[in-house]
């Protein structure tokens, strides 16, 4: 009786190891995974970092140029509709650097920023890499696109934070006065946390649908559940639009509004396709069962 508890044990023992095993085994491949994904970001900042008179100058420093695309663009639309008021010719507000090592510092922020952005799609590759042997054949399928979506996603927010949230931002609050007495005067770092946030912020945003893809394969999340909260969502939209473009007129809250409302019933269609998948699958296994 001893002897058939020992060899219990033994076997117990033995399961347990193997666990501890392989869960370190999985530990081992996301470090791999993740120092892949470091070292891809820190060549992107490498190159950030040697071509930076172009990264500053052209990108960073873009949104104060009363030259940038989004301007010329918004004087145009003011001279078709004849509103000269959406024509942007200047931007007040004077950036100044306050620290001994600021300028090195911002080189080196803006470079990582830099490499981080354009990093992400290979991050969210390797993070596929590592999600992917613990699908089933048919999951994976489902989920074959997610790093082409996920990544275009992210690029059109990118993009989307860049040319429109940004720059609407920057003219407004780099204009607003609450008196005549007080100068306009940034510092480097606050106006490169601006632009960093307003741009990194829009296109993490922008990757709603993909949150709703996983919360809806979890079953957390319905198109049903979405649907009727739909009105607390426009809400919520109306409130985030508010706040990263601080600009008074409605005509600009709107453009970041529709954007964002799109992507709401984007991600309500997702939602409608996951949920019918797993139905169908269901109903698969209960014939075959």
């Amino acid at each position: 009786m001893s002897d058939n508890k020992l060899i219990k044990a033994i076997k117990d023992k033995g399961k347990n190891i193997e666990a501890e095993m392989s869960f370190f085994d999985h530990l081992e491949a996301l470090r791999w995974h993740l120092i892949r994904a470091s070292i891809a970001i820190v060549l992107f900042t490498i190159l950030a970092f040697v071509f930076y008179d172009f990264v500053f100058d052209t990108v960073i420093m873009g949104p104060m140029d009363p030259q940038f695309f989004t301007y010329r663009m918004l004087c145009k639309l003011g001279d078709y509709l004849n509103r000269p008021g959406f024509c942007i010719d200047k931007i007040p507000g004077k950036i100044i650097n306050t620290e001994m090592a600021g300028q090195f510092t911002l080189q080196i922020n803006s470079a990582l920023l830099i490499g981080i952005t354009l990093g992400f799609p290979y991050l969210l590759f390797e993070i596929w890499r590592f999600v992917k042997p613990a699908l089933h054949e048919n999951e994976r399928k489902a989920a074959s696109g997610f790093v082409f979506y996920a990544s275009m996603l992210f690029i059109l927010g990118i993009l989307f934070g860049y040319y429109v949230v940004t720059p609407e931002s920057i003219s407004f609050l780099a204009g607003y006065q609450v008196s005549k007495v007080i100068e306009n005067t940034f510092t480097i770092d606050s106006y490169l946390s601006s632009v960093s946030t307003l741009t990194l912020a829009t296109g993490i945003v922008f990757e709603l649908p993909i949150l709703v893809y996983v919360l809806s394969n979890i079953g957390i999340l319905t198109a049903k559940t979405m649907r009727q909260g739909r009105r607390y969502a426009i809400v919520g939209i109306l409130v985030v639009a508010a706040v990263i473009t601080p600009t008074p007129d409605v005509l600009t809250m709107m453009v970041v509004t529709i954007p964002l409302f799109l992507l709401y019933e984007v991600g309500i269609i997702v939602a409608g396709m996951v949920e019918k998948r797993r139905l169908k699958r269901e109903r698969d296994e209960m014939a075959k069962a």
